[in-house]
This record gives C-alpha cells, sequence and structure tokens, in this order.
C-alpha cells in the first residue's frame, strides 16, 4: 500500500510539469541583462475621460495594460539571441495565438497574433526582429477588447498627453543604437 502511494506521489508530481506561457517568459526576461522590459499602465496616456464619447471610453475601458521584452543584440550575445528567438517563436505557435499579420523581409519578421475568447480579445501579441538589433514582444493585455474598438483607441493615443517617462527605458534601446550605427 505504501509503495501504491509513493507511485501515485510520483505520477501526481511528474503530471504536473508545468508548461512555460508568454506570461512567465516575460516574467524570466525581465531578470535578463540582455533584456528591457517595461509595464506600461493606462495611466500612461493621461486622457480626461470627462471628454470622452460612449465609444471612446468603452475602448480605454477595455484596455488594461501594455507588457514589452525587448532583446538588445550586440556582439557578445549571439547565441543567447538565437537561443531566445527560437524560445519565443516556440512559444507563439501555441493554437491560443491566432495569426493576424505576418511580415517577412530580409533579416527582419514581424507578427501580430490575438487570443480570442468568444469574439472578444483577451490579448494582442506583437513580435518583431531585426537580426543585427535583437527582437521585442508586445502584450497589449484587455478587459473584452472588441475588434471594432482598436480604431478608437488609436485615436484615444492622438488625444493623450502621454507619460514618456515610462518609456524611457525602450527609448533607452534605440537611442544606444543609433550611437553605435554611427560609430
Amino acid at each position: 500500500m505504501k509503495n501504491f502511494f509513493i507511485l501515485l506521489l510520483v505520477l501526481g508530481l511528474t503530471s504536473c510539469e508545468e508548461k512555460t506561457s508568454l506570461q512567465k517568459y516575460f516574467v524570466k526576461s525581465a531578470e535578463n541583462k540582455n533584456f528591457i522590459a517595461v509595464d506600461v499602465s493606462s495611466s500612461l496616456f493621461n486622457i480626461d475621460t470627462k471628454k470622452l464619447t460612449p465609444s471612446e471610453k468603452e475602448a480605454l475601458a477595455s484596455f488594461d495594460k501594455v507588457n514589452v521584452i525587448a532583446f538588445k543584440k550586440d556582439g557578445k550575445n549571439n547565441a543567447a539571441y538565437h537561443k531566445e528567438m527560437q524560445e519565443v517563436k516556440t512559444l507563439l505557435k501555441d493554437t491560443v495565438f491566432q495569426p493576424l499579420i505576418k511580415l517577412n523581409g530580409k533579416g527582419k519578421n514581424a507578427s501580430i497574433m490575438v487570443v480570442d475568447n468568444a469574439g472578444t480579445i483577451d490579448e494582442l501579441v506583437l513580435f518583431g526582429n531585426k537580426n543585427d538589433l535583437g527582437f521585442t514582444v508586445v502584450r497589449v493585455l484587455g478587459n473584452d477588447m472588441k475588434p471594432e474598438n482598436a480604431m478608437e483607441f488609436l485615436k484615444l493615443l492622438q488625444k493623450s498627453s502621454i507619460n514618456i517617462e515610462q518609456l524611457q527605458p525602450v527609448l533607452n534601446i534605440v537611442a544606444t543604437k543609433k550611437e553605435t550605427k554611427q560609430k
């Protein structure tokens, strides 16, 4: 009987092996020196909600936050870049991500995918890479985001007074790459 319980415990532990998710990858990558991680909340947009139309309010209410990770490639981390790229591509092949757009070019790729939940979007994922710079993965998370609200949300971004300080880590990557190319 004791051996039976040990066998059940071993089977239970091995069957509970956790599958890596994109969310777990973001958490793990945030601690890696090759990555820059930024979380952007809706407060970044500094939008006066009193002046919004009902459809604009609905679009804003459906937005929760954006998570961004960017792998900054340099001459010293080529092997890590290829390993991380492969891991991201494997994660994004999961059937939960439904592809919308895929663009391929020489040394660069981009794709947009959604996690759909019965007509509403739980998550929008943008993935892009350029072999000489690195790659970026953006997760737009929300509550009952609807495809028809996307244009409304883009209009809201134009009306906003964005708090640039929250985006500074990403802007620093761009500035560093420009300086490197100019040398």
